[in-house]
């Protein structure tokens, strides 16, 4: 018997498999695929139902705004309009001192609270991250104090401050206050958006020859772009839809901002409420801060994961 004989009879015979049977490996990847499948659409199933939970009062409101006065008032409801109607906008057009008074009152102070809050905590958030001083900690710390104050209990002395400055009844005076609240967040915000930064970045730049200013708006300043946005997002958000401070700050009717003017408005005759153009108002008031979360919805994110975690 020769070797090549002996070898073959020793070697282990081949388990019988079917000719249509899959290769382990091959098994498993497809089970992984259909796990990974599975998980997916259980994902987008549940992000849709929460988005339509979400969604709904918006349509709900939106429907309502273009019923007629009669119907957006009857009792039951009706989901959907039986005629379209834009009475209530009218209503809404020609309320008071006219809706685009009261735009107009709500813009300025969100714009200037905008501006204030990304300068302020730019510059604050630049210089704790870069520029530590003995007790800079300490500072920030007492920054962040401001969150943990009950937000009506500082209504009163910042009204009196106010009357000190002579910016009582003021869309300025409102501006400042809400930047004012902003602040603590905001420096927040921007201390951690400039910790992720390299500071070698910086430090190439100032060798290249640039100077600080230099090196702030055209290094950092892109860098840090997301949290700025995001910054301006919240600032915007609370300046457009706050209520409280507005209506304790400004007596002149033709002052109040938007939020205010639906406290009026919803009041109809013999002290109903008209829902037909508080839904118009709500409508309306709503669309720019939807404009302004889908536009910047890709650098709010960064921003806020950025600004959430210190590197």
């Amino acid at each position: 018997m020769t070797t090549a004989q002996t070898v073959h009879r020793s070697a282990p015979a081949a388990p019988d498999r079917p000719a249509d049977a899959a290769p382990p490996r091959a098994a498993g990847h497809r089970a992984h695929r259909r796990r990974e499948l599975t998980g997916r659409t259980a994902f987008y199933l549940g992000g849709g139902a929460l988005s339509l939970l979400f969604l709904a009062p918006l349509v709900y409101s939106a429907l309502s705004s273009v019923k007629t006065p009669e119907e957006a008032n009857a009792t039951p409801t009706t989901y959907l309009p039986h005629h379209i109607s834009f009475a209530n906008y009218s209503t809404l057009l020609h309320y008071g001192s006219g809706l685009g008074t009261y735009a107009l009152n709500t813009l300025f102070v969100a714009v200037l609270t905008v501006l204030g809050t990304v300068v302020l905590s730019f510059l604050a958030g630049y210089g704790f991250s870069r520029l530590p001083f003995r007790g800079s900690n300490v500072v920030f710390g007492l920054s962040l104090v401001v969150l943990m104050v009950p937000y009506s209990t500082i209504i009163i002395p910042l009204y009196t401050v106010l009357g000190w400055l002579g910016l009582q009844d003021s869309l300025v005076g409102l501006s400042l206050v809400f930047i004012t609240f902003q602040l603590p967040f905001s420096i927040f915000m921007m201390r951690n958006s400039f910790d992720a930064v390299p500071a070698e970045l910086e430090e190439a730049a100032r060798i290249d020859g640039a100077g600080m200013f230099q090196t702030l708006t055209r290094v950092s300043l892109p860098l840090v772009a997301p949290g700025i946005a995001t910054v301006s997002m919240f600032a915007f958000l609370f300046a457009w839809n706050e209520f409280f401070a507005p209506l304790v700050f400004l007596t002149d009717s033709a002052k109040y901002t938007l939020p205010v003017m639906l406290l009026n408005v919803r009041t109809g005759q013999l002290g109903a409420v008209d829902f037909g153009a508080l839904n118009a108002g709500v409508t309306l008031t709503m669309l720019p801060c939807l404009v302004l979360f889908l536009a910047l919805q890709r650098y709010y994110i960064s921003g806020l994961v950025a600004g959430s975690v210190k590197s």
